[in-house]
């Protein structure tokens, strides 16, 4: 028979606990950390309150028949939604956000939403100290604005980086102010790049996950050696927290404003005086080009640097200075960040050929007019053509839209009754027969497709349809 005999240690055996500070400090100074970095940065982050002045909204309260003098005259009078002089009530509303130290002087980054309606802007430091800012100058089109407080003494700073290096998966940090909480730093990576939101024409942003949440508007995000590559400005959020998706102002962007708002106060853009569209796949086929690319010109505004230099409607602007233009995007930033009063060489393509002409960059105009459609008087003479799904008229502006299949690719397109045909291929058209003929042409070139220029109230584009065959 075999015995077994179980030994247990004692319980006291172990004499030191498991997280143990020698081996605490040995085993965490090997895993990677962002607290030197942090550290480095931190004090040029700073909050930002706004106080905001605003109409209260009250309840409209009938008057009530006190007798002049009554008691309950003042009582209730504070009720109603003017003041006791007659002029509508007011009151204060705060606001919070973040911005840093770009210079020792006293300037300071966060959004144009942050403090555009400010009457009162305090910056707060980390260390608790209060500093009243004056508005330096503010962009709405890229949500950018420059504050300044006055100061005795340096102030920490922190300097732009490269956004164009950027890639995504690369780590990042965000620092700001959510919730008024104060200080806050969170980590992520860069998730996307070039992302569009609709928040203005310029939208060109990084996507990151690093936590940010209402608050952390104007604040850095950093990349791992502490340069400011992007600016905090939005989030996506069904639950107005963070989940994981939001979006910074890449740093080349703001670096640009930035200047300009401190040495003039506003932005100056250049301006060409196109209205442009994308370049679809059909559009592309229509017009030889190889790949959808760049940015197809639906209208010149007249007088503009574009019609000046001999830009047409129907081209196709390929490459700025050089630069090859990938999609509107590209073409609406390049030319923007263009000096008004230079020249720039305009790449295009016309007629299946490429072409380059030099277009004077002007500023661009506060308000742009653009030429009327006209009166659309009752078309007269219908004519269909099947092949394209429409049916067409002739009116005192020319080949107007009469109906269009609703089963047909033109319907799918947005063409709508009402909308006039300027062109078909580039050339003009007066008559639903020079319509009929242009698709006709473009059957004997055996092509695929047709390109139509349409214009709809005050504006024009162009849209590619195909040809069945009969």
């Amino acid at each position: 028979m075999i015995g077994f005999s179980l030994l247990a240690a004692p319980a006291f055996a172990q004499t030191a606990p498991l997280n143990a500070p020698s081996e605490q400090k040995s085993e965490l100074s090997s895993l990677p950390t962002f607290a030197d970095l942090v550290e480095k940065v931190s004090p040029a982050v700073v909050s930002i309150r706004v106080v905001e002045e605003e109409t209260v909204a009250s309840a409209d309260i009938p008057d009530l028949p006190f007798p002049p003098g009554s008691p309950f005259e003042k009582f209730f009078k504070q009720l109603q939604p003017k003041g006791p002089d007659g002029k509508p009530l007011k009151r204060k509303a705060m606001a919070q956000g973040s911005g840093f130290f770009v210079s020792a002087d006293g300037y300071v980054v966060t959004n144009n939403h942050v403090v555009q309606n400010g009457k009162e802007i305090t910056v707060v430091l980390t260390d608790g100290t209060e500093m009243k800012a004056t508005l330096v100058g503010r962009d709405q089109k890229t949500d950018l604005a420059l504050i300044k407080v006055k100061v005795t003494k340096p102030m920490p700073y922190v300097a732009f980086g490269d956004s164009d290096r950027l890639r995504v998966g690369d780590w990042v940090l965000a620092v700001g102010n959510p919730f008024g909480l104060g200080g806050t730093v969170t980590s992520g990576i860069v998730s996307a790049r070039g992302r569009e939101i609709g928040a203005g024409p310029y939208d060109d942003f990084l996507q990151i996950d690093a936590s940010i949440n209402r608050g952390n508007s104007g604040g850095p995000t950093f990349d791992i050696h502490g340069n400011v590559i992007g600016v905090n400005t939005a989030i996506y959020s069904p639950t107005g927290g963070s989940v994981g998706i939001g979006f910074a102002i890449p740093s080349n962007i703001a670096a640009r404003v930035v200047a300009q708002l401190k040495e003039h106060g506003k932005v100056t853009r250049g301006w060409l005086g196109v209205s442009i569209q994308p370049v679809d796949t059909d559009l592309a086929a229509s017009l030889s080009l190889d790949k959808p690319k760049g940015a197809l010109v639906a209208e010149v505004t007249a007088g503009s640097p574009a019609e000046k230099a001999g830009i047409q409607p129907g081209d196709v602007i390929t490459r700025v200075n050089g630069k090859d233009m990938a999609d509107v995007r590209d073409v609406s930033r390049t030319v923007a960040d263009l000096r008004p009063g230079t020249n720039a060489a305009i790449d295009i393509w016309r007629d299946g050929k490429a072409r380059s002409i030099k277009a004077a960059i002007a500023i661009f105009p506060d308000k742009i007019e653009m030429a009327s459609a006209g009166d659309k008087s009752a078309p007269s003479g219908e004519t269909a053509t099947q092949s394209l799904g429409l049916a067409l008229g002739q009116s005192a502006d020319g080949v107007v839209v009469q109906s269009v299949d609703p089963n047909s690719e033109a319907a799918e397109k947005g063409i709508q009754p009402g909308d006039i045909i300027v062109k078909v291929s580039g050339k003009d058209v007066k008559t639903p027969a020079d319509v009929v003929e242009g698709v006709r042409q473009a059957k004997k070139a055996d092509k695929s497709s047709v390109l139509l220029l349409l214009r709809s109230q005050d504006q024009q584009r162009f849209v590619a349809l195909t040809i069945k065959k009969a």
